[in-house]
């Protein structure tokens, strides 16, 4: 599943070739994704708008319209996003066409459909179950030390799954939750209420760090993933831990280990993250 850096590079891929746009019409594969494609609504709100701004919240990836609505995509597992000549025939899994006055058309395809497409007034996004749940972003000024502390306490859930918690923060998935916690020596079974500020304050620090990394290397391929112009990304090439059991370690040489937290494949240098 695409996680933040991958949404993020996605977005800044689609945003140049969208932006100023007007999306004249939509087509429908009309199967089922993990929600009802809001049709009569793309339809009213969407079709015959320009696009104003593409931007990423959480996961999601949001594009705002003229009308004050705004069309919200989430991947899921396999979604991918990309721009296709009109004249080009139509992938088996696209699932949503958006025609464009710029003579393109922008697809949505998802293999597994577990992806979504929603619409929502700009007003109103805010309070939608999408996100009253959601914790900060890592990029946000609220995503702090402080902050983590609050959160953490009488929290006896291993590190790694309470960062992966999205009511807590949002983004940081299996593959960037490892690379994080090597990053800055914690062990991920260590439970959250045993940080201390000092910790916590390099969990801040290294997970920016470490996803701003990611979005400049173009996102981590591991599987299904390519960005909005069909391309993989590197990241994956500068894993340290992630999918690297029994490989030694790039700080001391100790085979990194894998374990299983919460039905994910967890992987850390049991030497340097104590």
């Amino acid at each position: 599943m695409p996680e933040l850096p991958e949404v993020e590079v996605i977005c800044r891929g689609l945003a140049p070739n969208l932006i100023g746009c007007r999306i004249l019409a939509t087509s429908f594969s009309n199967k089922k994704l993990r929600l009802p494609v809001p049709q009569k609504l793309i339809s009213e709100k969407i079709n015959g708008h320009r696009i104003l701004q593409v931007e990423r919240r959480a996961k999601f990836i949001m594009i705002t319209m003229d009308s004050a609505f705004i069309l919200v995509i989430h991947l899921g597992m396999t979604g991918r996003l990309g721009f296709f000549a009109p004249a080009t025939t139509p992938a088996r899994h696209d699932h949503v066409r958006w025609r464009l006055d710029n003579n393109m058309e922008l697809r949505f395809n998802d293999t597994r459909r577990f992806g979504s497409v929603q619409v929502f007034k700009e007003t109103e996004i805010n309070d939608t179950d999408l996100f009253t749940s959601l914790g900060p972003d890592p990029f946000w000024d609220s995503f702090s030390a402080s902050y983590l502390m609050e959160k953490s306490r009488k929290r006896t859930s291993p590190i790694k799954n309470f960062l992966m918690d999205n009511r807590i923060v949002v983004g940081i998935g299996n593959i960037y939750a490892s690379e994080i916690l090597f990053n800055v020596r914690i062990h991920p079974v260590t439970p959250a209420q045993k940080l201390d500020r000092s910790q916590w304050e390099m969990i801040v620090q290294g997970s920016r760090e470490i996803l701003s990394k990611a979005i400049a290397e173009g996102g981590t391929t591991i599987a299904d993933y390519v960005n909005s112009s069909g391309e993989k990304g590197y990241f994956q090439h500068k894993l340290k831990v992630y999918g690297k059991n029994g490989n030694p370690c790039s700080i001391c040489r100790t085979p990194i280990s894998r374990q299983v937290m919460a039905g994910r494949a967890t992987f850390f240098c049991g030497k340097c993250q104590k």
